[in-house]
């Protein structure tokens, strides 16, 4: 994948690993912000987590909100009952509903845009280890082939699934073409 076909929302951009003084140690600050990071995050989670609780309230639904910190995001992940796929949808769009409304709100109370990533009932996990093995599957058939490959229009988050798993495999790369919402991942040989 070529920079020229990476839009803003492909990328999770991560801290800095070279904030370190000359003996490898955190430079000065860089412990503070690390720390302060991850205490915003925890409170970004805390505001979800208290907000969704009183959407499944409203709603009627029973599910186990469970709070965490993967990189540089929070992740809120919810759980329970068989009924909580209603709030997924068939392809994932109540859920990117829910967690864009989840981020609105945090937004409300902090003053500061979230970048917090909504689960429920594990399928965003189960989603993007589906793409993982699209990803893998499509790169060795080109590489077996010669030939390229579109995917279906995926969204910036799928999207990103793919592109790392194709950069897995030597000998292919992916880039993205078309517009939203029929943006596509191409996979060609290097």
């Amino acid at each position: 994948m070529t920079d020229a076909h990476i839009t803003e929302p492909d990328v999770d951009v991560e801290p800095s690993v070279e904030d370190v003084n000359e003996n490898g140690a955190p430079a000065e600050g860089t412990a503070d912000e690390g720390d302060d990071l991850e205490e915003r995050l925890v409170a970004e989670g805390e505001i979800a987590g208290d907000y969704l609780e009183e959407l499944l309230d409203l709603l009627d639904f029973d599910g186990d909100i469970d709070l965490d910190v993967e990189g540089n995001r929070a992740v809120v992940s919810i759980d329970g009952s068989d009924d909580l796929n209603k709030l997924v949808g068939r392809t994932g769009e109540v859920l990117d509903a829910l967690q864009e409304l989840t981020r609105l709100a945090v937004h409300q109370k902090t003053g500061v845009r979230s970048r917090l990533m909504l689960d429920i009932a594990s399928w965003r996990r189960r989603r993007r280890e589906e793409l993982a093995a699209l990803g893998d599957k499509v790169a060795r058939r080109v590489l077996d082939s010669g030939e390229r490959e579109e995917l279906a229009p995926m969204t910036p988050f799928e999207r990103k699934i793919v592109h790392d798993a194709v950069a897995a495999v030597p000998g292919v790369h992916s880039e993205s073409e078309g517009a939203e919402p029929s943006r596509r991942v191409v996979v060609l040989l290097d």
